[in-house]
């Protein structure tokens, strides 16, 4: 796929650096993008590279099509859509990650 910017520039995962959440919150602003519309953030940033561990990298879009919420009230609310979504689709390589995991009430 062609990427509007190289996966693993500054504008990417920083060499290789930085993986799926930490890449995804480069884009946010916590001061100021909140409340945040979840399809005005994939019509921004959806066709961006996100590198989800040492040999893959997907769209920011195939990441957000797991996400259900339309809005998030802030950071916390954001991030606990996106890792629901990346582990329930197979997005998410951190060993031990279901420790961490909580069911939704």
């Amino acid at each position: 796929m062609d990427w509007p910017h190289d996966p693993d520039g500054e504008e990417g995962s920083e060499g290789r650096r930085k993986y799926g959440h930490a890449v995804i919150a480069k884009k946010i602003d916590e001061e100021e993008d909140f409340p945040l519309s979840r399809d005005e953030f994939v019509a921004e940033y959806g066709d961006d590279p996100i590198r989800i561990d040492s040999e893959r990298v997907v769209s920011l879009r195939e990441i957000f099509e797991g996400v259900d919420e339309e809005e998030f009230a802030d950071f916390v609310e954001f991030h606990q859509a996106v890792g629901r979504a990346m582990r329930e689709n197979d997005l998410w390589f951190y060993e031990g990650s279901d420790a961490f995991v909580r069911e939704r009430a």
